[in-house]
Formats: C-alpha cells, structure tokens, sequence
C-alpha cells in the first residue's frame, strides 16, 4: 500500500505560480522549516518526514483554518490507486466532460445532442468505476481478503455538456470550453476530470493537453519547422472531412516540412522520430491521464478517432482495463499513462455503419513511449 502527502490539496495549492503567491514562505515562517522541504512535501517529493515537521505542519494547518485537530495529521495522508479503475473510483468527485453538437437552427443546448458512440462510452465508464472494472464483486464489504481496503469509490458525479467546434459561433465554443477547465482547475479537494472524445467533438481536450505539456491553445503548430518542436508528444490528423480548429495537439501535418498524410494518430518515439500508429483496415484510438498526487488531481481523455473505435474503447476498457496501468511516466508526485489502441477492421464490416452496430476486434495496446513524453515535459 502506497500513500500520499496531501499538504498542498489541503491547502488549495497549484502548480501554477501565477495562483500561489506567498505559499511556501507563509509555511515556513509559520513553522520555521526549511523552505526546501516545504516545497518537496508541497510536491509530494519527501522520502520521510520528522515527526516534529508533521507536528509544526498540523499546527499551521489548524491556525490557518485549513483542517481541524480531529481531523489531522490522518487528512494529510491517502492512499494511491494500485490500478486504472481505483485511480479513478478513489477520486471524491468525478466531471464526466461531453461534447454536443446542435440538432436545430438556433443552436440552442435544449436542442443539443451527444453522439451515441460517446454515450456508450461514459456508460462504461460509470460501469467501470462502480464495479472497479468488474473486480468489486470479489471483494467483501471489508476490503480484499486479509488488507482491510475499503472499496473506494466517488461521492459524486457530475456530467458536463460543452460545444463541439463547428457547431456554434469558435468564441462561444472557446468560451465553455474555458468557464469548465478553469472551474475544475480551480476547484480544491480530490477530484478527477474524464474528457470523452478528442479534440474533434470536445474542446476541453485541447486545455487538458496544453496545460500538461505547456503549449497555446487553440493555436495550430502545423507550421512548426521541425517536428521535434511540437508540444505534444502525439498528435491527430485530421481526416479532411473533418471541423479542422486550430490546435496545437491536431492538424494536416506534423510540421511545416513533413507531411502526415493519413488521417489518425502519430506519436513520437525515443529516437525522437515519428510513426503513423494506423495501417490499412485499422482504427485507433487513445487513453491519456495525468494524476497528480499532491493535489488528488486526475485529468484524463478517453477518445476514438472515429464512432467505430469510440465504441471498441469502450470495450476494451471494460474487458482490459487492467493494461492501462502502471502508468508509463512518474516523477515529481506526478504520474501519465498514456496509450494508443489499434483495432483491426474486418473486410466484412467496412459495410456497416451502424451506430446500433456493437463492433468486435482484436486491440492492440502500446503505451506511447516514455522519453518522448519526459523531453516535452522538461520543456515546459
């Protein structure tokens, strides 16, 4: 059983410096510890902690208003998730994060609609997380036989419904998009943020990618010189049917001198060169998280690139949900998972396009490679 340091979720503390002026020097001064191990235990860094640091923490945190004596030091301390399906049931509050798109003239969000293959998917996921992907029945109301671990899971859940791009006015598009990323940032307490669908159907999905890996949203990095110098270590091509917004983790090519010319997804390996994760008759699709320890903080994107593979993800996730963990990148009291599954397509089916139609097909799980991922989070 692994835990985690909570001080900076109970303390409403961001890794945003623009949002946490005067933090660390108000613990310091208040406790007289050192303002290293401050902003390691703020970070869920520490190895250990003296018990007379954690005594001088619980007094601050009671003088400050942010806990109670009954409640501490035990408030300080959780327990991390040891698979996919508890990372997300262990969260306190879970955003479902939807995309809809408009079925009248007026656009109105009475007359909005959400497209099945995206309803399948949240319905898997609430299936997931209540039953811990089909595990929980094995377990007694005590925990696992002989560890006395409760089956966690959230106290609420809540469904948010943001614009699809194309389907309104791009500024009232970015405008949702923002009220509902902020909202979640700025929340306190443990929670956990499920975008479905990619950038496509879900705006939300291009602030997610840009606040882990440091890039503008909503500002196309087509035209990039190099490759290398995209923000994002995956990207989607989109096909040319496709709404195309501006966005700096999609587009029509990897950069201004290299072409990508299929549509799906592209990632980048170790050796820093890139590779079309599609084929001929295959379909794609991802699984992305971010969980940050210290904040009790999850965001993660399920998406299909196509209605097809939205539905095969579902799927997968309830039948394997077990091979989206471990995650494949941790330091610093964060951790990533992130994934590309490949489907292939029968010949036979490639008539049908019936959203009724409940696919099958083998899936291929790769994990995105882990270096790709940590050189574009040192640029940050």
């Amino acid at each position: 059983m692994r835990y985690a340091f909570r001080l900076a979720e109970l303390l409403g503390h961001t890794p945003d410096r623009r949002k946490r002026p005067g933090t660390i020097k108000s613990i310091v001064e208040h406790t007289g510890l050192d303002r290293h191990q401050v902003a390691s235990l703020l970070k869920n860094e520490a190895k250990y902690i003296p018990l007379d640091a954690l005594s001088r923490l619980c007094d601050y945190l009671i003088d400050q208003g942010h806990a109670t004596a009954d409640q501490l030091p035990g408030a300080l301390f959780a327990v991390n998730p040891e698979n996919f399906w508890e990372l997300i049931a262990r969260r306190s509050e879970i955003e479902i994060i939807v995309g809809v798109r408009a079925t009248d003239t007026n656009a109105t969000p009475e007359g909005a609609s959400v497209v099945a293959s995206d309803s399948v998917l949240v319905g898997e996921v609430l299936s997931g997380v209540s039953t811990l992907g089909g595990v929980a029945k094995h377990k007694d109301q005590d925990g696992d036989e002989g560890s006395g671990r409760e089956v966690p899971m959230p106290d609420r859940f809540q469904q948010t419904l943001v614009w699809s791009p194309g389907q309104v006015d791009p500024t009232d598009v970015r405008q949702r998009a923002d009220e509902v990323f902020d909202g979640f940032v700025d929340a306190t307490g443990d929670r956990g943020m499920i975008c479905i669908g990619s950038i496509k159907s879900n705006p939300v999905v291009e602030l997610l990618f840009s606040d882990v890996f440091g890039c503008t949203p909503f500002v196309t990095e087509d035209d990039v010189d190099d490759v290398s110098a995209r923000s994002c270590p995956f990207f989607l091509r989109y096909r040319d049917s496709d709404p195309k917004p501006d966005s700096a983790s999609a587009g029509t090519r990897l950069s201004k001198n290299e072409d990508a010319p299929e549509p799906g997804f592209y990632y980048e390996k170790d050796d820093g060169t890139w590779e079309f994760a599609g084929g001929k008759n295959k379909d794609t699709a991802m699984v992305f998280y971010i969980y940050r320890e210290a904040l009790g903080r999850l965001d993660m994107v399920l998406s299909g690139f196509s209605g097809r593979a939205t539905r095969l993800l579902a799927r997968t996730l309830a039948i394997r949900g077990e091979e989206f963990w471990p995650p494949v990148y941790e330091k610093g009291g964060d951790i990533i998972g992130a994934y590309l599954v490949t489907y292939e397509q029968p010949e036979d089916e490639q008539t049908r396009d019936d959203a009724l139609f409940n696919p099958s097909g083998p899936a291929e799980i790769m994990p995105l490679p882990t270096k790709a991922i940590s050189r574009r989070l040192a640029r940050r």
